[in-house]
């Protein structure tokens, strides 16, 4: 199927960016006016220590040019994810970034200044009541006294900020403008234009030819510009190492942990339980061969439904009504604020040429949340749907309810409402569902949940970790040396599966990379959904959870989670979660 050009498609199925700013003019009047709140910054200089209501008003004059600043770069960069390829949109998203750029640089004195305090004043600043709205902000600013620089470094740190970018656009614009597949033939025999959205739907096809030409052909196209991609994401890991290093960290991922006060043990527990149920994997994959009748089960082999003549499409109408009855335990306001996501355009349903692949739900403070889908009518995209729009409520409860410094919440919490609400469609599913064969098919969906989102991300997770400790020994990353890392994780993760040689090449196609020791936080959201999920359906009492989505940024994540009864600190909390895995498998095997 050809790709319709972005102009072409049904507006009804995009989303409606002048809830932002009506039109361009809007935009341009507000980056002006943007400009010239960032240009005042630097008036308060000098002034940050001279008492609590001083700091007070620089606190508010500083948050409200970047609620600014936000809105004029949130607008441009979703224009620029409905059609990468359109230059207007690419030079809004440059002009919008070095809006950014020129912040961040103003602020560089922000830290340094207010650091300088004495312990005892910085102490009595944390007690006063004309603070407590930046209590959190001023507590978290100074647990980084350590890891912040000088005046003249942090602003030469936030002037490289937009350089540091280059390798995450440059892996953009080759993977989702750049680059085209070829047409390989479907299961009718029939040509078939391959693209990064319908590469999903044929690797779950029941046609062995098909899962394997189709991973061929995608796989092949990455592996024509794999030195291109080794390139890009060296330059990315380079990066991230620098900016530990000259912020005083002993690592990358030690800084990455750090944004959110994330201890290692949970990162190093999270890796070891995964080890300990490696077991399970094995036998999942045993089982899967068995079923699908084959004995040389290949990694192309690991998306298919292994349950057969079970026809699960879905139309997006459709998902809509069952992402609401399976979230209705959530009370009728969440209810409603879905039935306007779906009406009053916050969605981005279908894919169309120069469009961002995947998906992602994007908070708009004052506005309302958007979310990216590329939906194709399988199973997997209603999870998708019900994935984002956990996202966007989060969002959307925490805007409400916090202050925009408060609103936004960390990386860690960010996974754990988005996989709820997967979790709460997956048991929805298997209550109203009768026929077996569906509801073996569920079972699959949700072990495919474990192995994709907590097995899947923490191989993910030990990828980016030892890349990033080669390179900071000073072993360079080429395309060769980054495959044969990824291809013994594979063999450890999936023992039992054949790898094939153009499956070492997959972390040449995962943009998440690009966004350091992120991923991780995919399995450990999803074994904190498994728990609040399960908490929910038996006690009927969405009470707690529905106050851990109105936190926002207001206190650390892992306090935050322990509103809704979960304690990543404790590794029973993955250990369980995967014990869950375990007796789906059983029952899973047992229907069949």
């Amino acid at each position: 199927m050809k790709l319709l050009k972005r102009e072409e498609m049904n507006p009804e199925y995009q989303w409606d960016l002048t809830q932002i700013f009506p039109s361009r003019e809007a935009w341009e009047e507000a980056r002006r006016r943007t400009a010239e709140k960032i240009g005042k910054i630097s008036d308060l200089r000098g002034t940050l220590t001279e008492s609590p209501a001083a700091l007070r008003k620089a606190y508010d004059q500083v948050y409200d040019a970047i609620h600014d600043a936000e809105l004029v770069y949130v607008f441009a960069s979703l224009q620029k994810n409905g059609d990468n390829g359109n230059s207007e949109y690419q030079e809004m998203e440059g002009i919008a970034m070095s809006l950014y750029v020129s912040l961040e640089a103003q602020l560089a004195f922000f830290d340094p200044e207010l650091l300088s305090m004495p312990s005892e004043q910085l102490g009595l600043f944390l007690q006063s009541e004309e603070l407590k709205p930046y209590r959190h902000i001023l507590e978290d600013t100074a647990r980084a006294k350590p890891h912040t620089l000088s005046e003249e470094c942090e602003t030469m740190l936030a002037k490289l900020s937009d350089a540091a970018q280059t390798p995450d656009n440059a892996f953009e614009m080759l993977e989702s403008v750049d680059m085209s597949f070829p047409k390989i033939k479907d299961e009718k025999g029939e040509d078939q234009q391959l693209t990064h959205g319908n590469f999903m739907v044929f690797r779950e096809s029941a046609d062995r030819r098909v899962r394997r030409e189709s991973f061929e052909a995608y796989f092949g196209e990455f592996q024509r510009y794999l030195n291109t991609f080794a390139a890009t994401y060296s330059g990315s890991v380079k990066f991230d190492n620098y900016f530990a290093d000259v912020k005083r960290f002993p690592s990358a991922i030690e800084r990455a942990l750090f944004s959110s006060n994330v201890p290692l043990s949970v990162y190093d527990s999270l890796v070891a339980a995964v080890h300990e149920k490696l077991p399970a994997m094995k036998k999942y994959l045993r089982l899967r061969a068995e079923i699908l009748g084959i004995d040389d089960l290949s990694m192309y082999d690991l998306y298919c439904p292994i349950v057969k003549d079970v026809d699960f499409r879905v139309s997006y109408e459709e998902a809509q009504e069952i992402v609401k009855a399976a979230t209705a335990p959530f009370g009728e306001e969440y209810g409603r604020l879905l039935d306007r996501a779906f009406s009053e355009r916050w969605i981005d349903v279908y894919e169309n040429r120069g469009k961002t692949t995947g998906a992602f739900s994007c908070g708009v403070y004052d506005v309302h949340p958007y979310v990216l889908l590329n939906y194709t009518g399988t199973l997997d995209d209603v999870f998708t749907l019900a994935h984002e729009l956990g996202h966007a409520m989060h969002s959307y409860f925490s805007s409400r309810e916090q202050s925009f410094a408060n609103h936004d919440y960390r990386i860690l919490v960010a996974e754990v409402a988005s996989t709820v609400n997967e979790v709460m469609l997956t048991r929805y599913l298997l209550r109203t569902e009768q026929d077996a064969g569906r509801r073996a098919y569920i079972l699959n969906h949700f072990l495919e949940g474990f192995r994709t989102t907590v097995y899947r991300q923490t191989l993910f997770a030990e990828f980016e970790r030892i890349a990033h400790e080669k390179a900071q020994n000073g072993v360079p990353l080429t395309a060769q040396a980054l495959s044969e890392i990824y291809r013994e994780l594979n063999q450890l993760y999936y023992e039992g599966a054949e790898v094939p040689p153009l499956q070492d090449i997959e972390w040449a196609r995962i943009p998440h990379f690009y966004r350091a020791f992120y991923v991780y936080q995919y399995a450990t959201g999803f074994c904190s959904a498994v728990s609040i999920a399960s908490r929910i359906l038996d006690t009927g009492d969405p009470s707690e959870y529905l106050r851990f989505l109105k936190t926002g940024g207001s206190d650390y994540p892992i306090e935050e989670l322990k509103i809704a009864g979960v304690d990543l600190t404790d590794p029973e909390t993955v250990r369980k979660a995967l014990e869950v895995f375990e007796n789906t498998l059983d029952e899973f095997a047992s229907i069949l």
